[in-house]
């Protein structure tokens, strides 16, 4: 088995999920009281998030990206960047070690591919939502990117940062983004990507109006392929 090498704290509520989902699916592949080989390294998330909201990607792609060293130096075989907004960096975090970065959009594409939709909502962070670091990985395998409004954005943008990040998951924010949801449907979405590793906290699969890809999953379940591999 291969070690998995997790950069969690962005934020910690959903490296939880990292840590549970990898075991669990670890578990059932390999039966008894078998589990994952991971090595977690967790940053404060109030850094990520001054560095954030400052604009100083240079500065999180330096934090991101010594932890990623530290990693491989300390034996991890992949990198899993536990966060999807911290993926507008992933490519120099790639180029800082020799092991390879499981990007989270690219195996969400797959996932979506694998459905065989063509047409997704996206709800994330502004960045996540507005920049072309993930749905460029969507449209590299044909499927179209939908992105709710100027108000709905900035609702779930702060809803990321000033409730989720915070482990706060409130019943108005989850119908709102239930509502969200709807409105993606009618737009001509066929599913919908929680590209936010927190969103799957806040609304179970059965709650939303559409096929949900939950990222946090699809990323456990690409780094546990990796760590299983070469032996089962």
């Amino acid at each position: 088995m291969k070690t998995i090498g997790i950069i969690g704290g962005i934020s910690w509520v959903s490296s939880v999920d990292y840590y549970r989902f990898i075991n669990e699916m670890i578990n059932q592949r390999l039966g008894d009281v078998n589990a994952g080989r991971i090595i977690l390294y967790s940053v404060n998330y109030g850094d990520i998030k001054t560095l954030t909201f400052a604009g100083d990607w240079k500065g999180i792609a330096a934090m991101i990206c010594d932890a990623a060293q530290k990693l491989e130096t300390a034996g991890a075989d992949c990198i899993l960047i536990g966060a999807n907004t911290m993926h507008k960096i992933a490519g120099e975090v790639q180029a800082s070690v020799n092991i390879p970065v499981i990007h989270i959009a690219v195996e969400t594409a797959a996932a979506i591919r694998a459905q065989a939709l063509k047409k997704v909502g996206l709800l994330g962070t502004k960045y996540t939502m507005e920049q072309d670091f993930f749905p460029s990985k969507l449209s590299a395998q044909n499927i179209e990117t939908i992105i709710p409004g100027d108000d709905d954005r900035q609702f779930i943008h702060d809803a990321i940062y000033e409730e989720m990040g915070k482990g706060l998951f409130l019943p108005a924010t989850k119908q709102r983004f239930i509502n969200i949801i709807e409105q993606l449907a009618l737009q001509g979405a066929e599913g919908v990507v929680f590209g936010c590793t927190e969103i799957p906290l806040l609304i179970q699969p059965e709650e939303s109006p559409l096929p949900v890809f939950n990222t946090t999953l699809i990323h456990a379940t690409a780094a546990v392929q990796f760590a299983l591999a070469a032996t089962v």
